[in-house]
């Protein structure tokens, strides 16, 4: 694969958290790679005495220094950072890090954007309306409520129909027209940014042995196989419902490209099962291509940025890559 002529642009995170430890530890690792250069919009302070660093004021400048220093752009915390315990004062910092990096995808300065982990509650407690990373990308790109997640590892693609929702509400809210929806864009993306020339989509069933014909549940019947046919007729391969409880056997996901999940528990436990250190959570529906480590802020064991990292930066590490590769097939230089 050819080097990308854009670099990505990884977020600062929450700067209490791991996300400097991750951005610091993921260069050390790719500095000689061919693959995953990026700048990080981050405060220089919290990584200076663990890496060499250069100071830069434009995306474009990165390419040119990433195998001797980190490029960062500096978005500055406006609170002294102590590690593992978030401080909302710093919320503006990692909101600013995010609009900029979307910024610079949308302008095509940046071939996509890695987003470190974030408190959710730290954001909240400053009146931030959105209730993650994702409905803020959308709304950043113009796309509320046409994002769409997925979760992706060696292993196994995973996309779920309903996401951050009770139980209850999910069952409420799934639709026939959500699930083609949903699969419309899944198809197209892995098509576009994954190479992917004819994917072929397993859909979930909802109940226990997908319903049993019935009997233990009509949603199969009334719900999800006429968004099959709706998607078989537009020429979409796509098969199921299947029971979940056997369609992410070793033996069952070779055969489809990606699991097209009925509720959010049903796609990401089979996936961090198979996979936790290096899912990548990816979304799909938007303009620019946005990966992220599929974890947390893990406050717990986030602390000063030395040379030692003792955070892993795998799932990082995957979405460096993951994006990178994205970026590739986009710019024509992956085939």
């Amino acid at each position: 694969m050819m080097p990308l002529s854009r670099p990505l642009a990884l977020t600062l995170g929450d700067p209490a958290g791991i996300g400097p430890q991750l951005a610091a530890e993921a260069w050390r690792r790719l500095r000689h790679s061919e693959e995953g250069a990026f700048f990080w919009l981050g405060d220089p302070r919290l990584v200076e005495a663990a890496v060499p660093l250069t100071l830069i004021e434009t995306p474009e400048e990165a390419g040119a220094v990433f195998a001797d220093s980190l490029p960062i752009l500096p978005v500055l915390c406006e609170a002294d950072v102590i590690p593992g315990q978030p401080d909302p004062r710093n919320a503006a910092a990692t909101i600013s890090s995010i609009r900029l990096a979307v910024e610079y995808a949308l302008a095509g300065r940046a071939g996509g954007v890695v987003t470190n982990p974030i408190a959710k509650h730290v954001l909240a407690a400053t009146g931030f309306p959105y209730p993650g990373h994702t409905e803020f990308l959308a709304a950043l790109c113009g796309m509320a409520g046409e994002e769409i997640m997925m979760l992706v590892s060696p292993q196994l693609r995973v996309v779920p129909v309903t996401v951050h929702v009770s139980l209850r509400k999910a069952l409420e809210t799934l639709t026939t027209d959500r699930i083609v929806s949903v699969a419309q864009t899944a198809n197209a993306a892995l098509k576009r940014d994954f190479g992917i020339e004819t994917p072929r989509l397993a859909i979930a069933g909802l109940n226990p042995h997908a319903g049993e014909q019935g009997l233990m549940g009509e949603e199969e019947i009334t719900i999800i196989r006429p968004a099959i046919e709706r998607l078989r007729a537009q020429g979409i391969d796509c098969q199921g419902p299947f029971p979940p409880d056997t369609m992410f056997s070793a033996t069952a996901r070779p055969n489809y490209d990606v699991a097209i999940c009925m509720y959010h528990d049903q796609a990401l436990i089979p996936l961090k099962t198979l996979d936790m250190a290096e899912g990548v959570n990816v979304t799909l529906g938007l303009p620019i291509i946005r990966t992220s480590p599929d974890h947390g802020t893990a406050f717990d064991i986030a602390g000063p940025v030395t040379e030692t990292c003792r955070a892993d930066v795998s799932s990082l590490l995957a979405a460096i890559r993951l994006a990178d590769g994205m970026s590739a097939y986009r710019e024509g230089k992956r085939s």
